[in-house]
């Protein structure tokens, strides 16, 4: 299943939303490259340190125990079998915790971060691959559905009401990517950029990332991420956005090409620029950064 972050980086209709500055790689001739895959997305760490192949390698298997907690399509993921039974008991921490950080960003976009959308979004993508709208009775229906304050979790259990249905599409790349920065700093590691379709860099040195609007970040113990609400169209129709903003029902108004965010976590990064695609301007982006402690816009392209 192709997701929007690696949709972003093949799609020849949008120039790739960030690169590394090619400075970074010559000033690092004995920089140690691991490539894999989980969630879809090409998976890249750059890693520098006398022994970065075996933790590069440790790394990677981090990542796939990660994606079998938050895969929406393996069938025995944590995440699909909640989705499938309502409740999951004994849940893994790492999904307690990024159900928190998404609690924190539902609230702080005012509802327009919401996990509980999938529903809506099963529905509205399998009208499109058929070539019809989605009525308005079955929207009606799916919206019904979208509830985070009927998401109970609890060490115990994870428990969602009936119908429900769970989507960390734009959370859990961020989150993979915090954790691997902290797997690979409790080995040791100081010197890193890890990116899981959204960025991690570790504090040693600065990871100098370009961005297709222009101009570099330098990330040093900082992450960045990117949404584009037309990187990825319901039925490929190159107009309609992906991206539903739980409050209409609806695929997002395009307003913007892309949005960068860069935040003390991914986790927070990839959340935020989620929610920025609902953004009516500069100042209601702003304002959502403003209620997320150490979110910075970093690019926000109008359509």
């Amino acid at each position: 299943m192709l997701t929007r972050r690696r949709f972003i980086a093949i799609s020849a209709a949008l120039a790739p939303s960030m690169t590394l500055a090619p400075m970074t790689l010559a000033r690092t001739p004995d920089l140690h490259i691991e490539t894999g895959t989980a969630l879809g997305a090409k998976i890249t760490l750059r890693l520098q340190h006398p022994d970065a192949a075996r933790l590069a390698a440790q790394a990677m298997d981090e990542i796939r125990r990660l994606e079998k907690i938050f895969s929406l399509y393996l069938p025995d993921s944590a995440l699909a079998r909640l989705n499938r039974d309502g409740q999951l008991l004994a849940p893994p921490f790492e999904l307690l915790e990024c159900l928190a950080i998404a609690g924190a960003v539902h609230f702080a976009s005012d509802g327009h971060f919401d996990p509980t959308v999938q529903p809506l979004w099963r529905v509205e993508a399998q009208a499109r691959l058929t070539g019809t709208l989605l009525s308005d009775e079955d929207r009606a229906a799916a919206r019904s559905l979208i509830d985070w304050a009927a998401v109970n979790y609890t060490p115990d259990a994870i428990t969602l009401r009936p119908g429900m249905a769970l989507t960390l599409n734009g959370i859990a790349q961020g989150y993979i990517a915090d954790r691997v920065a902290e797997f690979l700093a409790g080995h040791g590691l100081t010197h890193a950029l890890i990116d899981t379709g959204e960025l991690f860099a570790l504090p040693e040195g600065s990871w100098p990332v370009e961005l297709a609007s222009g101009g570099s970040v330098p990330l040093r113990n900082r992450a960045l991420a990117t949404s584009a609400p037309l990187g990825m169209t319901f039925g490929g129709d190159g107009q309609t956005s992906h991206i539903l903003d739980p409050l209409t029902g609806r695929p997002v108004n395009i307003r913007w090409r892309l949005i960068s965010i860069s935040a003390p976590s991914a986790a927070l990064a990839d959340a935020v620029s989620t929610a920025g695609c609902v953004a009516r301007d500069l100042e209601d982006l702003a304002a959502l950064c403003d209620r997320i402690s150490g979110a910075r816009i970093e690019a926000a392209v109008p359509a």
